[in-house]
């Protein structure tokens, strides 16, 4: 049952329109999806093969071979199967969809006649299945190709995946649970618990949402079942084939399985399973009702947005694991906020503001979008971040073994290619995370400023707007209601937290006073077709300080403008940037500039550069006060999202504090 008290995101019915997200959205379209079925078919030359399409056609009978890739392989075509269903349901494109059909033609005939799909363990370890659910991503994969199913089905009406999806979850429905001879497992790595969830929502069958909850709650129960599964193994882990100590409970955090979801406190482990699971115990709490997993999710939030997050929306800050460590523990120079992570917390705020409409979820998640994500992919959509660092060096990165993780450019493609696919499907889904609407309560929430046509169906009756928009460069918002019911209704703004509380309303012209509630401007009123509301939240450059507790950052300030955080780039800049402070008691100054990369808007600053003349090269270290005065310089700071496309260099976020 739906609690009555959440909202309901908008998808089908909202169509963007947005002179920032269209080059996007197109660029996804495109050159993205294309680029990366060649990438799954192992055509890109000189980039890190694939096998994903190949392993599938062996599974399928339809050529031989051996299985190639990670174990975990099927999920990047899953993914990018899930992105073309979005990108089919803005923009037709027979070409791309008979592509689909045929693949998912051979998916199809790789699905065992139980309904099993996984081409690992058909091609190289047949008779193996769900023996090793903490390593081997069986259920992940199996959730993925369900996203794809769902959206799929939802652009194009085909319900050939969606089928062959509903018969594996059937056939996982008879292998998982309490009764005699079932297992009473979980996968390793997140993901089936919000996919069925969501192929509930496109079947109607209650069954799957129930399957979805008996993993969210068997996560953590004693005894454990990753220990005791690793015992039945005696210790043998799939990716050294040797014999290795069975874990304890407390080591099984990595997977968020060291106890049940309803107690865990922290964020802890690796960054993607946790926010992919919170995700899931967000759906839950919402379609049950579920207070404790709705306390949870609160919790887990508070911990992950406040205390382990960067400030570019990145999460888990070691290579070690791709996990989060502890509170406050944010370096930049060795980060690795991998921006599947970022997407997983987009999820998780995405089904925050389900349940409760409150702008810390829209804040935090109109960062790791605009900075983070966006920042993952080149402006030609042919190369990637999997890390997205704060800070780069990029001869520590090529020399040091401590940062091989860390890249000074982007990647054509990866052996383990998860993030790719998913910046896809999530910027070709971007529509559905604007707006939520609650009938109950006649309110529409405007989440996002991003320019669409939506259409809404309140208890009053349908509405229909058209926002514009000019973010990022600027802070202003058109609406105009193209169509309106005759009863009041409530249309819900979101306050930035980047506006510091400082937003003008306007309707029809005239300036206009209004309510909030958790930082939301409210405007309750009979609205008529025609009606104007200009949204002007401030926007302006400003400069960011960070907690005390994060000592990576101490001494340093962040330029931020709207919802963009910006950097420092060599080819800006002088080097080392290090050396480079920036002065705090002058202003900023933003200037759009056409020819940045397409267009945006830079900020200047004044700054100090350290001298270095006056150091010779066999003097690494002198008295202090020998130095010549720092030279003052001119800085310019870039979006982060932009960095990294005008060539190799040096590039950071946090800037050391100056002054004159």
């Amino acid at each position: 049952m739906v609690n009555s008290t959440s909202t309901q995101a908008v998808s089908n019915r909202v169509r963007i329109q947005d002179s920032f997200w269209d080059p996007f959205m197109e660029l996804v379209r495109g050159t993205v999806i294309p680029y990366q079925w060649d990438a799954l078919n192992d055509a890109i030359a000189d980039a890190e093969p694939s096998y994903a399409i190949r392993n599938f056609r062996i599974a399928a009978g339809l050529e031989e071979g051996e299985f190639g890739g990670f174990v975990f392989q099927d999920s990047d075509l899953a993914k990018w199967l899930e992105a073309v269903g979005y990108s089919l349901a803005i923009t037709a494109d027979p070409h791309l969809e008979q592509l689909a059909d045929d693949l998912i033609d051979v998916i199809g005939k790789a699905q065992h006649e139980n309904g099993y799909i996984n081409t690992y363990f058909t091609i190289k370890e047949p008779g193996q299945a769900w023996t090793n659910l903490y390593e081997a991503h069986e259920l992940y994969c199996a959730g993925h190709m369900m996203e794809a199913a769902v959206a799929y089905y939802e652009a194009t009406g085909k319900r050939k995946l969606l089928d062959i999806m509903c018969k594996f979850a059937d056939y996982i429905e008879t292998v998982f649970g309490h009764e005699p001879g079932q297992l009473r497992g979980y996968d390793g790595h997140q993901e089936i618990e919000l996919a069925l969830v969501k192929l509930s929502m496109a079947t109607g069958e209650e069954r799957y949402v129930k399957l979805a909850q008996y993993f969210i709650d068997e996560r953590g129960a004693v005894p454990n079942f990753f220990v005791e599964e690793c015992k039945q193994r005696d210790g043998i882990s799939h990716w050294s084939k040797k014999k290795q100590p069975i874990p304890t409970t407390a080591q099984v955090a990595y997977n968020q399985a060291h106890k049940p979801v309803r107690e865990q406190e922290v964020a802890i482990g690796h960054s993607v399973r946790a926010v992919y699971m919170y995700t899931a115990m967000a759906d839950l709490a919402r379609l049950t009702g579920d207070q404790e997993l709705l306390v949870a999710c609160r919790r887990l939030w508070d911990n992950t947005t406040k205390k382990q997050m960067y400030i570019t929306g990145g999460i888990g800050s070691t290579h070690h694991g791709e996990a989060f460590t502890f509170d406050y523990e944010l370096p930049n120079d060795t980060v690795y906020a991998e921006t599947c992570a970022s997407i997983g917390l987009i999820f998780f705020a995405q089904r925050m503001l389900q349940l409760e409409a409150k702008s810390d979820f829209a804040d935090v998640m109109e960062r790791a979008l605009y900075n983070n994500v966006i920042g993952s992919m080149s402006q030609d959509g042919k190369h990637y971040f999997y890390v997205n660092p704060l800070e780069v060096w990029p001869k520590a990165s090529e020399l040091n073994p401590g940062r091989y993780h860390v890249k000074a450019e982007r990647q054509k493609w990866f052996g383990c290619s998860c993030c790719p696919p998913n910046v896809a499907r999530l910027l070709s889904s971007l529509n559905r995370y604007i707006y939520t609407s609650s009938s109950e309560k006649n309110t529409v929430y405007t989440h996002l400023f991003i320019g669409s046509k939506a259409r809404f169906e309140l208890a009053v009756g349908e509405v229909e707007f058209i926002q514009h928009s000019k973010l990022p460069w600027e802070g202003y918002v058109h609406i105009e209601l193209t169509e309106a019911p005759q009863e009041k209704w409530t249309l819900a703004l979101r306050i930035p937290a980047w506006s510091r509380g400082r937003a003008v309303l306007k309707i029809n012209g005239t300036l206009t006073t209004y309510d909030t509630m958790n930082g939301y401007a409210l405007i309750e009123r009979q609205w008529a077709v025609g009606d104007i509301v200009e949204w002007e939240p401030a926007l302006e450059a400003q400069l960011t300080s960070a907690h005390p507790q994060i000592r990576a950052n101490a001494g340093k300030v962040a330029i931020e403008r709207g919802p963009l955080v910006y950097c420092l780039e060599e080819v800006d800049n002088k080097a080392p940037l290090a050396s480079v402070s920036l002065v705090t008691a002058e202003k900023l100054k933003a200037a759009y500039e056409a020819g940045l990369l397409g267009g945006a808007v830079s900020v200047e600053a004044e700054g100090l550069v350290d001298e270095d003349a006056s150091w010779s090269d066999d003097t690494p270290y002198r008295p202090l006060g020998l130095q010549k005065a720092a030279e003052r310089v001119k800085l310019k700071a870039v979006p982060y999202y932009l960095w990294g496309n005008r060539g190799v260099g040096e590039m950071t976020v946090w800037i050391r504090q100056g002054s004159v």
